[in-house]
């Protein structure tokens, strides 16, 4: 049963490299992304250092190093710089570019939905997400947000994985909950305003 469990969260997170970094299946891996993100955001954050100076320093060290690299290469007979071809396929181009699509498109037929077909209750959810986006981006900045996304990704999968029956029970009672009391705005609150929207369509 352990190892079902243990498969369908790893199949949920994309069944790849990815999914073991997150689950710290590969220690190695989750290890890197952790001590390199903290590192980063301490630099930033705690220290100050400016983004678009530590990019241009970085890359300028890494040309200045591959300059002499190459050139001490051709002077004393040995190996040049293992670089592979620098060159992005077509095939990856367009899988991102379907990708960027698909979302554009989601996100497109919400604000269809909203602007022309005047549903509430979406206009309502995305509302409460967006201003708890905006409640969450009050209290830190854009680089501690991914940060503190980075960290959920390394724990949450990781606790879900251990304790899924625990968690499933409360995840179930809150379900119920939160369902019953969007039972009573829909019912209170949002058709007694969907319904006049209906007849000004009707009327028009």
């Amino acid at each position: 049963m352990g190892d079902n469990r243990q498969s369908f969260v790893h199949h949920a997170l994309g069944g790849g490299p990815v999914a073991d970094v997150l689950l710290w299946r590969r220690w190695c891996g989750s290890v890197t992304l952790l001590v390199s993100s903290t590192a980063l955001w301490i630099l930033f954050e705690r220290a100050g250092y400016n983004v678009l100076s530590f990019i241009a320093n970085v890359l300028l060290l890494l040309v200045v190093i591959l300059f002499f690299w190459a050139k001490s290469a051709s002077l004393l007979n040995r190996p040049l710089p293992p670089i592979p071809d620098m060159e992005v396929h077509e095939e990856s181009v367009v899988k991102a570019a379907d990708m960027v699509r698909v979302w554009i498109n989601h996100v497109l037929m919400i604000a269809h939905d909203i602007a022309i077909g005047g549903n509430l209750k979406l206009f309502v959810k995305v509302a409460v997400g967006l201003w708890l986006i905006s409640y969450v981006g009050s209290f830190c900045n854009f680089l501690t947000f991914i940060y503190m996304g980075i960290l959920f990704s390394l724990s949450v999968p990781l606790l879900y994985d251990k304790y899924q029956d625990q968690i499933d029970d409360k995840l179930i009672i809150a379900q119920k909950v939160i369902q019953t009391q969007y039972r009573k705005i829909d019912d209170n609150i949002l058709r007694k305003i969907s319904r006049p929207l209906n007849k000004e369509k009707k009327t028009q």
